[in-house]
């Protein structure tokens, strides 16, 4: 049958989150990708940085995790153990157990409803959708650096499945995926430098990327801020290493380059114009229910506001269920955001200053977490704050950076979604001695600033 329900373009999180949730309710699905079903997340991202942070955290205390372990343990859990690229078999099989249609191959738009595969095996095969779902993730960017096109550089892929550790490493960028993975090389012992335009994971808290810094500094990073790459020159350095010339006339050398500048969409070639859809610098402008044209809608990277595999999830079983006539509407303004080196960092909502720049009458509340009982008991640094709207009462944003700040942030979370009064969070226990503890006082603390 090549007529179905949904015709779902992309195999990652929200592709997924969109078929599952759609074949749950009775629909009809045919799910295409050209790559592993499964998407990044689980063969190049999140799950094998996290196992690797967790080595090399370990590591890094004395313990017992070589970097061949290390590799070993991630190969496992990519399902890429002896072979040279992951398994996906997993994902099909969960996906065409539920019913779903799989086909593997690169699909294009090809008017309304109409989706065609360039089948991976050979030929062509059209598909026939009541709704499409466009869910095609993001690829690493690739800037324009004189003589970058001289060096096999490496991308997100290269950095998780590495199986030698790199003589040396430069990162360029320092959004969170860069950053993690500078920790892991790092804490191997692998010489790394970062090259960071602005401050550590820029769109975050100041006190967050503080933080970032100093605990990668502790790890031994170089890290060069306020600077950019102007050029590279493949080889050029010390037993082959290449050279990379700053903006400010200094240079750095990595046997490898890790480039970490951001991502992109890849939707021109998509056939999106056949349906009316134009491209504002290679990205579409979903509708408040993710639409981008009758009975067609976005889903994951692509749709924005933000890039998390969480939102992807979330956006994914949002539009199956919009398109199935649930009178839902996603809603973006608590979306949690973690890093997850040592120490972690996490945060929801605006900072303050975003918050003034919105037009609420907004201040900040901080407790340095060094000096509480969690401080104390686990040796560790780092702050809790939240931004509070005098007007209306409320939490509008929480930053936490310390011992599980991505697990202590949901309280924040929850606060931000559903308009908690500021009362009403200072007078709820929370367990001593934890990071929520901490956020717990600074809610007390900011209340107080109220008159509370």
């Amino acid at each position: 049958m090549d007529t179905f329900d949904f015709v779902i373009i992309g195999a990652g999180a929200a592709g997924e989150a969109a078929a599952f949730r759609a074949l749950a309710r009775g629909a009809s699905v045919a799910i295409v990708d050209r790559d592993l079903f499964g998407g990044s997340c689980p063969f190049w991202a999140c799950l094998p940085s996290k196992t690797l942070l967790h080595a090399a955290g370990v590591h890094a205390l004395g313990g017992d995790y070589s970097w061949e372990r290390a590799a070993a343990r991630r190969d496992w859990m990519v399902n890429r153990e002896g072979i040279p690229y992951p398994s996906d078999a997993g994902h099909v099989a969960r996906l065409t157990d539920a019913g779903a249609e799989v086909v593997r191959g690169d699909a294009r738009v090809a008017g309304r409803g109409t989706v065609r595969v360039r089948l991976a095996g050979g030929g062509e095969r059209e598909l026939r959708g009541r709704f499409l779902v466009i869910a095609v993730g993001t690829r690493g960017a690739v800037p324009d650096l004189p003589g970058l096109d001289g060096v096999a550089a490496w991308s997100n892929r290269e950095a998780t499945s590495a199986r030698d550790l790199p003589r040396s490493l430069v990162v360029l960028g320092s959004g969170p995926s860069g950053l993690e993975l500078a920790q892991v090389y790092a804490r191997y012992g692998v010489p790394t430098t970062i090259v960071a335009r602005r401050r550590l994971n820029a769109k975050d808290h100041p006190r967050n990327s503080a933080a970032l810094a100093a605990g990668l500094a502790k790890d031994g990073v170089d890290i060069r801020l306020g600077v950019e790459p102007a050029a590279v020159e493949a080889g050029a350095g010390p037993a082959g290493a290449h050279v990379v010339r700053l903006s400010d006339g200094s240079a750095v050398t990595g046997a490898e380059i890790l480039l970490a500048v951001g991502r992109v969409a890849p939707l021109d070639g998509l056939g999106l114009e056949t349906i009316g859809v134009a491209l504002h610098d290679g990205r579409v402008r979903p509708d408040d229910r993710l639409r981008i044209a009758e009975d067609v809608f976005v889903a994951g990277d692509a749709a924005g506001p933000e890039m998390h595999t969480h939102l992807a999830h979330y956006q994914g079983e949002m539009v199956a269920r919009m398109a199935l006539g649930d009178d839902v509407r996603p809603d973006f303004r608590a979306v949690p955001r973690a890093t997850y080196t040592d120490p972690e960092t996490a945060g929801v909502g605006v900072t303050g200053d975003e918050a003034r720049r919105a037009g609420l009458d907004a201040f900040e509340e901080t407790i340095d977490l060094a000096t509480s009982a969690k401080g104390y008991a686990a040796d560790a640094s780092g702050h809790c704050t939240v931004v509070v709207d005098r007007g209306s009462r409320t939490i509008v944003g929480a930053f936490i950076a310390g011992p599980g700040a991505s697990e202590a942030i949901h309280l924040a979370v929850l606060a931000v979604k559903i308009r908690t009064p500021l009362a009403v969070m200072a007078d709820t226990i929370t367990a001593f001695p934890t990071t929520s503890r901490v956020l717990g006082t600074a809610f007390t603390t900011a209340l107080a600033t109220l008159g509370g």
